[in-house]
């Protein structure tokens, strides 16, 4: 028996790497998904065609989630399209944009970090809980980099990590009487685009040789743990942040 079946889920970045396997596992588990993108339609497109191959339902919407009327877009369009009532949030759009030092930060770099990462995370958590009830869940996608501080050139993105996780917390107290479950994921070492733009071969080799398990994570693995988290098998577990980083930094 599928596990979200009529079910509606929005994913936040869902058209590639781990947005686009949680999404697609969603819509596995029976699911209707809302697959928000931004740059990367080609990728959208795909991740649409996959699900629908095996009978999903899935849209594929266009929204920069640092701006408040896309996120008033994207709701509009997930209403529209399979209703007034959204089950499953997931916040994983984010990104570095660039390694940067404190001398080499100014006004601009600093606001395009903290609103992809931690801006968009709350006013689209504000959108859709209304959305929302009772069984609801909403999984974060944070950092290990917010436990450690990031790799060299990653503080501020550490730190936009490190503000969705207090506020994944804060929020698990103040929606958890509604029945709504607010939880984080830290990913460490995982093997995507992310790493494959900013992170160095040399590193990432380093610290898969550091990680108890020798090796980085995949995108599926990462998606595995939201769909226990959006699930009836995780109802008493709200607040957490949890590590998925191969036994490389531990709570």
């Amino acid at each position: 028996m599928s596990l979200f079946k009529g079910k509606v889920a929005v994913v936040t970045g869902g058209a590639r790497d781990i947005g686009k396997s949680i999404s697609i596992q969603l819509a596995k588990e029976g699911a209707k998904v809302v697959v928000n993108y931004y740059n990367s339609e080609a990728g959208a497109n795909e991740t649409i065609a996959e699900i629908k191959s095996f009978g999903g339902e899935a849209i594929a919407v266009k929204a920069d989630v640092s701006n408040i009327d896309d996120i008033k877009n994207l709701k509009a369009k997930a209403v529209e399209t399979f209703g007034d009532k959204v089950d499953i949030l997931v916040n994983n759009a984010g990104g570095l944009f660039a390694r940067k030092t404190l001398q080499e930060f100014d006004e601009k770099f600093y606001n395009l970090v903290m609103d992809v990462n931690f801006k968009s995370t709350v006013f689209v958590m504000q959108a859709f809980e209304s959305l929302m009830g009772k069984g609801g869940s909403i999984i974060n996608l944070s950092s290990l980099a917010a436990r450690d501080g990031g790799g060299g050139g990653s503080s501020l993105y550490a730190s936009s990590k490190g503000a969705v996780t207090t506020f994944t917390r804060g929020m698990a107290k103040e929606l958890g009487p509604k029945g709504i479950r607010v939880n984080s994921l830290c990913p460490g070492m995982i093997a995507t685009k992310f790493h494959d733009d900013f992170t160095k071969d040399e590193i990432r080799k380093i610290v898969a040789g550091k990680t108890p398990l020798r090796r980085e994570g995949s995108a599926d693995e990462v998606a595995d743990l939201v769909i226990y988290l959006a699930s009836d098998k995780s109802t008493f577990i709200t607040g957490t942040n949890f590590d998925i980083n191969g036994g490389l930094a531990f709570s």
